[in-house]
């Protein structure tokens, strides 16, 4: 039996403490999580499809009777991807205690200043969009990952430059925050494994296009490859400006780049260009989970073109259903972050994701992929080709 909203209103007033639970964001018809991601400025197209992937998730779901009946919501807040501000936020959310918990963060400055927050209120940290190495200690309780990491990333980008294409000078643009150092620290450990240094680095700030100065320090190394771990506003300007300066280097980007929104911003300089993944071709409908969302994104936004981001938010969405399915209709925030600690084995369809005792983190696979002619995207197998 399903009551209206005014109905259960009148039904609570009269007796509040058995509607406790929404207070965590659970009512008898809905259950809501918080979003809080970047939805302005250089990183904004990563904050909107995380977004628009989850939501399909959550309306797929609900078109099909919720979850134990609870309709699932979605409310997501801008952080400008700056920390800061990604703190208040979140803060704010816990002190209100009106979600169950977190879900699709984007980026390693924003969850540095926002996941101790989240675990120290017992708040779930589902699919953060970062693949920094601080996200995957499971001792927390808290935090589940999605995504390989950007020491899995950096490694397979030397594997291919070094060992497969035999380039011997590499330099790195990174952002000048802890995004940025991670891909510094992967890098560099991946180089030291072969006996190499970096040829030259440049760094540029968040949430800026200031790349010339960078580019300056790297040209005069000109290396064989460029390896670039920032957004893609900047990383555009930088390969743009690069290209018009002769400068003949592979550039290589990290996965948190957001593939599509790159590749909107080089336009006709964007062939060849190589970005690591973390998810599966988006376009592979062979795959069954990647049809799946295929048609949920259809249903949510029939003009919204498949991409790695929204493929990467949908399968986070899955995920966080997997648990409310398994923590039954008695819905708390502690039973439900119980249920995603006893998750082990999660199979989507051609996606599997596997944790376990000091494991939180559900896929390790890492591929790369190349920017082609008419802007679209092309696997690199092993051996160099596409």
């Amino acid at each position: 039996m399903s009551f209206s909203r005014t109905t259960l209103s009148a039904i609570a007033l009269v007796a509040a403490p058995l509607f406790a639970s929404a207070e965590q964001g659970i009512t008898n018809d809905t259950v809501t999580f918080a979003q809080v991601a970047a939805f302005e400025g250089p990183a904004s197209a990563l904050g909107t499809g995380m977004r628009l992937g989850i939501t399909a998730a959550f309306e797929e779901a609900n078109s099909a009777g919720g979850i134990h009946g609870r309709m699932l919501k979605l409310d997501s807040m801008d952080d400008g991807y700056e920390p800061d501000r990604s703190a208040s936020l979140v803060k704010g959310i816990v002190e209100a205690n009106n979600h169950i918990g977190f879900i699709g963060a984007v980026g390693t400055p924003t969850s540095s200043a926002t996941q101790p927050i989240a675990t120290e209120a017992d708040y779930p940290f589902i699919g953060p969009f970062t693949g920094a190495g601080f996200l995957r200690d499971a001792s927390h309780g808290n935090i589940f990952n999605v995504r390989a990491t950007y020491f899995a990333e950096t490694e397979a980008w030397i594997d291919y430059l070094v060992d497969q294409q035999g380039m011997q000078s590499i330099a790195l643009l990174y952002q000048d925050d802890g995004f940025g150092r991670v891909g510094l620290n992967g890098v560099n450990a991946a180089l030291e494994k072969r006996g190499m240094t970096l040829a030259a680095e440049g760094t540029y700030t968040r949430n800026t296009v200031a790349v010339k100065k960078a580019l300056l320090a790297i040209r005069k190394a000109k290396p064989d490859a460029v390896v670039m771990v920032g957004a893609y506003k900047p990383v555009a300007e930088f390969i743009k400006l690069a290209k018009k300066m002769k400068l003949d280097s592979t550039f290589v980007n990290i996965s948190f780049v957001g593939s599509e929104a790159l590749s909107n911003e080089l336009g006709d300089a964007g062939e060849g260009v190589i970005i690591s993944q973390v998810v599966p071709f988006p376009w592979d409908t062979s795959i069954p989970v990647v049809a799946q969302y295929t048609e949920a994104l259809k249903a949510v936004d029939a003009a919204a073109k498949p991409g790695f981001v929204s493929l990467e938010g949908y399968i986070v969405g899955r995920l966080a259903i997997t648990a409310l399915e398994a923590a039954g209709k008695d819905l708390t925030r502690e039973n439900y972050l119980a249920a995603m600690a006893g998750l082990t084995n999660v199979d989507l369809g051609g996606v599997s994701m596997v944790f376990g005792q000091g494991d939180n983190q559900g896929m390790d696979d890492v591929f790369l992929t190349r920017i082609t002619s008419d802007g679209g995207f092309a696997p690199i197998v092993a051996g160099g080709g596409s």
